[in-house]
């Protein structure tokens, strides 16, 4: 089971009813392409990617390697054949600047990074959302994007924050065509990477 024949760019919204970070992928027409539940009360971080909000079809599993996030690494596994497809991993030290994550394959090779596209915006939001009543509209102006580019440099995907209140939606595109099985890696990767940076504020 890949994530194929996507429709971009693909909305991640977040449902504000749940106490769990859940949220939806939609394509450019709306129509579903996967509900992402990020369980409650794990010390690990642990996330299912369902076919649709019914919750009946799993299609991926996501689970860190350790309980402490700063340096824990998030396999991705395909639920119904056990395959691994990757995992994500963050940078340490050097994402308190600017957040970034490698990209590896199912044999552990380096493929791609995810690159925070200007590092002002989080040091920013961090000052200005410390101001009363100003810092509670900074999701409005203050808007991250973040890049994928191969180890060659070459741009294939961006994310981008959208407008909002309370930080609800962002927007994925692709940019140039990628294989099948790299793409289902990049946007499992860029969904375990939304609720990281999301928590984070």
């Amino acid at each position: 089971m890949v994530l194929k024949n996507l429709n971009y760019p693909l909305d991640f919204k977040f449902k504000i009813t749940t106490l769990s970070s859940d949220f939806n992928i939609t394509d450019r027409d709306g129509n579903y392409v996967a509900y992402v539940r990020q369980k409650m009360f794990k010390l690990k971080e642990d996330v299912i990617v369902f076919s649709d909000e019914s919750k009946s079809q799993e299609l991926f599993q996501i689970k860190a390697n350790q309980w402490i996030d700063f340096n824990a690494s998030y396999s991705m596994t395909e639920v119904a054949s056990g395959k691994k497809f990757g995992r994500l991993a963050r940078r340490g030290m050097q994402s308190l600047w600017k957040s970034q994550y490698d990209i590896f394959d199912e044999n552990d090779g380096s493929k791609y990074q995810i690159n925070e596209d200007n590092g002002w915006v989080k040091v920013l939001d961090g000052f200005v959302g410390e101001i009363p009543i100003v810092g509670m509209f900074t999701g409005y102006f203050l808007n991250p994007s973040y890049t994928v580019k191969d180890n060659a440099g070459k741009e294939y995907f961006r994310l981008k924050k959208m407008p909002s209140l309370i930080g609800r939606r962002f927007q994925l595109d692709r940019l140039i065509d990628i294989a099948d099985e790299d793409e289902s890696l990049v946007v499992l990767s860029f969904l375990m990477m939304v609720l990281l940076e999301r928590s984070r504020g």
